[in-house]
């Protein structure tokens, strides 16, 4: 019998899903895999057109959606397997399988992620950001019974034992203090696209202390702040 457990994060983009992916490579019963339906999605929307390395990513990578869950679900290389994902990614793609796996959602503050994002994709929209995304995967879990667990980037910054534990009790394996460290540098898992959004993970040790942006916030991003924030409070209301 299979007895492999599969956690899927449905995170968004500069929510701190690197960081725990790092987290749960430490885990010596664990593998993890970064952003498997990354070239579906940019075959499917025009995201190609302005996402870093968007022909090599591509090229590296299964484009067919329904063959990367096919492999996700056939995997079985570890006792838990971890796939980080973004929730925007899941374009056209039937999410039953998701009742083969203990879900989590990932959000942050877009206060905090905007200005984080429009440093790589400038001009974001409501569709790159992944909120919306997020509240109808939140409504299909609800709608289909499928159990899942939402975290928030910042509550995770600032006690990030507590909240790896709550994560952990809801997929039923135990808490080990590895989770909290790792070496500095690059990892194995890494994406094709990691030199051009991974700089700061990579300079980290373990979980950075929270730190409230002090640089004025983009008036540029301030509609698409409006349109972000009526999700985001949504999802706060989840946790």
């Amino acid at each position: 019998m299979n007895k492999t457990k599969r956690i899927f994060l449905w995170s968004g983009p500069r929510n701190i899903s690197t960081t725990l992916m790092y987290s749960f490579a430490q885990r010596k019963d664990t593998k993890v895999f970064d952003e498997p339906l990354y070239a579906h999605y940019l075959t499917s929307t025009n995201a190609k057109e302005y996402h870093p390395d968007a022909e090599f990513i591509i090229r590296s990578m299964e484009c067919n959606g329904q063959v990367v869950v096919d492999k996700m679900l056939d995997n079985n290389s570890a006792e838990l397997v971890f796939f980080k994902n973004m929730t925007h990614h899941l374009l056209d793609i039937d999410k039953s399988f998701m009742k083969k796996g203990l879900n989590v959602i990932l959000t942050r503050s877009p206060e905090d992620m905007l200005p984080s994002f429009h440093k790589v994709i400038p001009n974001p929209t409501l569709n790159d950001v992944g909120y919306k995304s997020h509240v109808k995967l939140l409504h299909y879990f609800e709608e289909n019974n499928i159990s899942y667990l939402v975290m928030d980037s910042k509550m995770i910054l600032d006690n990030p034992e507590h909240q790896l534990k709550r994560l952990c009790k809801h997929a039923n394996i135990p808490f080990v203090n590895a989770m909290l460290s790792w070496p500095k540098g690059p990892r194995v898992e890494d994406g094709v696209w990691a030199k051009d959004w991974y700089h700061k993970v990579h300079q980290s040790n373990g979980f950075m202390k929270y730190k409230k942006k002090t640089k004025e916030f983009p008036k540029e991003l301030n509609t698409l702040l409006d349109e972000c924030l009526v999700y985001y409070k949504q999802l706060k209301d989840k946790i």
